[in-house]
C-alpha cells in the first residue's frame, strides 16, 4: 500500500509540474507583449524585448488612445458584431445540428454530406464579393461583417455529433406526450448541450472578435469600423510614416512602431481573455465529451 501511495503521489507532482510548465510557456510569451507594449522604441532598438522595462513608457498606449472616441466608436461595433454574430450563429448552427442529429430525418447523411462537401471545395473569393455586394447590396452595412460568417460547417458537424450523445427516447417520450420538434429542441435539447454551445459559442465569438478581413473588403465607412480592422489601419499607417521618414533621412527611433504593436494586441485581446473563464468548465467539458464511452 505504501508504495502504491508514493507511486500516487510520485505521478501527481509529475502531473502538476508538466500542467504548471505548460501554463507558463503560455502566459510568459502574453507577459512579454505586455512588457514591451511598456517600453521606449529606442530601448527596442537597443535591448529588444525585455521581461522587465528600463523605463516604462505610455507612449504606444497615448498613440492607440489618442482619440477615444474612434476607439470606443470601435469597440462597440465590434462587441455588436461578436454578440449578434455568436448568438445567430449558435441558433442556426443548433438547429442545423438538431435536425442532422436525429435519426428521423430522413435525408440526414445526404445534408450531412453536402455540409461537409464545403469544407473542399469553395465558391471563391470573387462569386462570394459579387454575390454580397450586387445582389445582397451588402456594402458598407453592418450585417455584413455578420451574415457570411454566421455558418460554420465544422461548428455545424461538431454540435451534430455532441447531440447524437444526447439519448433519443427523450425525444420519443416528449412526442408522445404532445410536444413538437421546436419545443423538443428549445426544451430538452439545448440545455443539455451546454457545455457544446459553450464551446462552439466561444468558437463563433473568438472568430467574430479577430476578424478583419471583412471590414477590409465591404466596409468603406470608418464609423463601421470594428476594433481589429481600425488597429491594422494605424498601424499601416504608422509604417508609411516609418517609410516615409527613413527615405528623407529623418530620425524616427522615438516613433513606437514596435511598442505600438505591443500595444495594439494587448487592446485587442483583453475582452476575449476576460470572456474565458466564464465559460472555462462548459468549454472544458465540450472538448472532452464522448472521449470516454461508458
Amino acid at each position: 500500500m505504501k508504495n502504491k501511495d508514493k507511486s500516487k503521489i510520485i505521478i501527481k507532482t509529475a502531473a502538476i509540474l508538466i500542467v504548471t510548465l505548460e501554463a507558463l510557456i503560455c502566459i510568459v510569451p502574453f507577459y512579454l507583449i505586455v512588457a514591451a507594449s511598456f517600453m521606449t522604441e529606442s530601448e527596442i532598438i537597443t535591448r529588444g524585448f525585455s521581461f522587465w522595462p528600463k523605463e516604462l513608457s505610455m507612449g504606444a498606449y497615448e498613440l492607440v488612445f489618442r482619440v477615444p472616441k474612434t476607439i470606443i466608436q470601435a469597440y462597440g461595433v465590434s462587441t455588436f458584431v461578436t454578440a449578434a454574430g455568436t448568438a445567430l450563429g449558435l441558433f442556426f448552427t443548433t438547429m442545423m445540428a438538431y435536425v442532422l442529429s436525429r435519426t428521423t430525418c430522413r435525408y440526414r447523411d445526404k445534408m450531412s454530406f453536402f455540409i461537409y462537401f464545403t469544407t473542399l471545395f469553395s465558391g471563391g473569393m470573387i462569386p462570394g464579393y459579387i454575390w454580397t455586394t450586387e445582389y445582397l447590396h451588402l456594402k458598407d452595412n453592418i450585417w455584413v461583417l455578420i451574415l457570411p460568417l454566421m455558418l460554420s460547417s465544422w461548428n455545424i458537424l461538431l454540435m451534430r455529433n455532441f447531440m447524437k450523445g444526447i439519448p433519443e427516447e427523450i425525444a420519443e417520450a416528449a412526442t408522445i406526450d404532445g410536444a413538437g420538434e421546436f419545443q423538443v429542441f428549445y426544451k430538452f435539447y439545448l440545455p443539455l448541450s451546454k457545455a457544446g454551445l459553450a464551446t462552439i459559442g466561444l468558437f463563433i465569438a473568438l472568430m467574430y472578435w479577430n476578424n478583419w478581413y471583412q471590414a477590409m473588403l465591404y466596409i468603406n465607412n470608418e464609423k463601421l469600423y470594428p476594433l481589429q480592422y481600425l488597429l491594422y489601419n494605424m498601424q499601416t499607417s504608422m509604417d508609411g510614416i516609418k517609410k516615409a521618414a527613413a527615405i528623407a533621412n529623418v530620425p524616427s527611433y522615438e516613433m513606437p512602431t514596435e511598442s505600438f504593436k505591443m500595444a495594439m494586441a494587448v487592446v485587442a485581446t483583453g475582452p476575449i481573455v476576460l470572456l474565458y473563464p466564464f465559460v472555462q468548465k462548459y468549454f472544458v467539458k465540450g472538448l472532452t465529451v464522448g472521449a470516454v464511452k461508458g
